[in-house]
C-alpha cells in the first residue's frame, strides 16, 4: 500500500487550455519570423458552411507579389466545410508569408469561384490585421 507521500496526483490541463497555449505560441513564432497575421470575422445570417482554400493570398498592389497562406486557425481547409449556425459570428486567423518591405497596401483574395475578397488593406508596422468578410460570398 502506498503512503500519501508516494501517491502522485496527476495534473490535468483541460484541452481548451492546451489549444489556446499552442495557438498563442504559434502566433508568437509567426510574428517573430516576419509573417502576416489576418484575424477575420464573418457574421452569418443563415446557416451555412465555410472553409478556406489554399489558393488564398495577400497580394501587394504595387508589385503584384502574392504571399502564400501558411496556416489557418479556427477554420477548416477545403474541401472540408465547417458548419456555421445562422445568426452567429465566426472568427478565424490566417497566417501568411511576409509581404515585401515596399508594400503599403494589399488585398486579401481567395482565388476560387465565389471566393471572398477584401481590398485595399493598409499595411501597418505590426503586420497584424482585422478584417470583416461579407457572408454573401459563401
Amino acid at each position: 500500500m502506498l503512503t500519501e507521500e508516494q501517491v502522485i496526483t496527476p495534473t490535468i490541463t483541460p484541452s481548451t487550455e492546451i489549444r489556446e497555449k499552442i495557438k498563442n505560441e504559434l502566433l508568437t513564432q509567426f510574428e517573430e519570423q516576419g509573417m502576416v497575421i489576418v484575424h477575420c470575422s464573418i457574421s452569418v445570417i443563415v446557416s451555412l458552411g465555410i472553409r478556406i482554400c489554399s489558393s488564398t493570398f495577400l497580394i501587394d498592389l504595387i508589385s503584384g507579389t502574392k504571399c502564400k497562406l501558411l496556416h489557418a486557425l479556427n477554420i477548416s481547409f477545403a474541401p472540408v466545410w465547417m458548419p456555421v449556425k445562422g445568426g452567429t459570428t465566426v472568427r478565424f486567423t490566417l497566417i501568411f508569408s511576409s509581404l515585401p518591405k515596399t508594400c503599403e497596401v494589399f488585398d486579401l483574395i481567395e482565388e476560387v469561384p465565389s471566393g471572398f475578397e477584401v481590398y485595399d488593406i493598409k499595411r501597418n508596422s505590426s503586420d497584424v490585421y482585422n478584417v470583416t468578410i461579407n457572408d454573401s460570398v459563401f
